[in-house]
């Protein structure tokens, strides 16, 4: 589930949690919980460039950040009351930022 804060299965993700516990898996601890900085620590890319593993965010300033997975597709942990899923890069509030770590 969605919990603010949140960085662990076990606790529930917000958003930049999510990214933080998926990268630590995968080894690259030490990232910073919080969307804004993971977009600023990145390298923009096109959103025609984005491969698995990069960030899509939205927002100006950002507020919100997920893992691209391909497909036009991002998994998320979108807001309080919902759970992390899969939905679509292009979502209702305009086009996302393409970010690479």
């Amino acid at each position: 589930p969605y919990r603010w804060a949140g960085a662990s299965p076990s606790s529930g993700f917000d958003c930049s949690g999510l990214v933080l516990w998926a990268y630590a898996q995968a080894g690259r601890g030490g990232l910073p919980h919080s969307s804004g900085a993971l977009v600023g620590m990145g390298r923009r890319i096109s959103v025609g460039q984005l491969a698995p593993g990069d960030l899509v965010a939205y927002g100006s300033p950002v507020h919100h950040v997920g893992i691209y997975i391909g497909g036009g597709q991002y998994v998320h942990s979108p807001h309080s009351g919902d759970v992390v899923k899969v939905s679509s890069i292009y979502r209702g509030s305009g086009s996302p930022i393409a970010v690479r770590l």
